[in-house]
């Protein structure tokens, strides 16, 4: 089941970086489908974290999708190389935002050893944000796009595993050494013992 708009509109962006472990992200690109169970996010959290596009209430062509209410995807360039997915939440005008880190292959597995390149199935296929959107077929051009309107492409979905508590570990944000005293909080959250994380900070 897809998830609803109720679910992104929370304010609380660190509770939904959690909560989206265990959900599952689906592209469907000519009809064909590629999925995998989130296992890794980051939370960051609009205006007043260092280490958001959106600090300071920065809007730019490319943070302006923040700004809109939650359910969209979010989707930019890093390095001129990688392109990272994140959801957007929160009501309209709080530019909160979570970065999907890593997925768990589940479906069309074929396809996405094909889109990055890999002979045989490995952690290192979805493990890590800029990996995840290439196996996945995300682009920057995807920026924008609904996560909820029936005939997105993109989407995420429940499948009824909950994740409790006990099974999250939280750590410092990857990549984020820039954002003074923000660069320390613990918003990067994993499954336990889930080989399909990216590497440890």
């Amino acid at each position: 089941m897809r998830l609803e708009k109720s679910f992104y509109l929370r304010d609380d962006v660190v509770q939904i970086s959690k909560d989206l472990l265990g959900k599952y992200l689906v592209t469907e690109w000519d009809q064909v489908r590629t999925a995998g169970k989130i296992v890794e996010t980051e939370a960051y959290r609009g205006p007043e974290d260092k280490a958001s596009h959106a600090y300071g209430n920065r809007f730019t062509s490319r943070t302006k999708v923040m700004y809109e209410e939650g359910g969209l995807a979010y989707v930019y360039l890093c390095y001129g190389i990688h392109h990272l997915f994140n959801v957007v939440t929160g009501p309209k005008g709080k530019p909160h935002a979570v970065l999907i880190r890593a997925l768990e292959p589940v479906e069309s597995l074929d396809l996405m050893l094909e889109r990055r390149g890999i002979k045989k199935l490995q952690p290192r296929l979805t493990a890590g944000p800029g990996s995840l959107s290439k196996a996945m077929g995300i682009q920057t051009a995807h920026s924008g796009f609904s996560l909820l309107e029936g005939d997105s492409p993109i989407w995420l979905e429940d499948r009824d595993e909950p994740i409790v508590p006990e099974q999250i570990q939280a750590s410092p944000r990857v990549g984020v050494d820039y954002a003074e005293e923000c660069a320390l909080w613990n918003w990067r959250f994993r499954i336990k013992n889930s080989k399909w994380t990216s590497l440890p900070k």
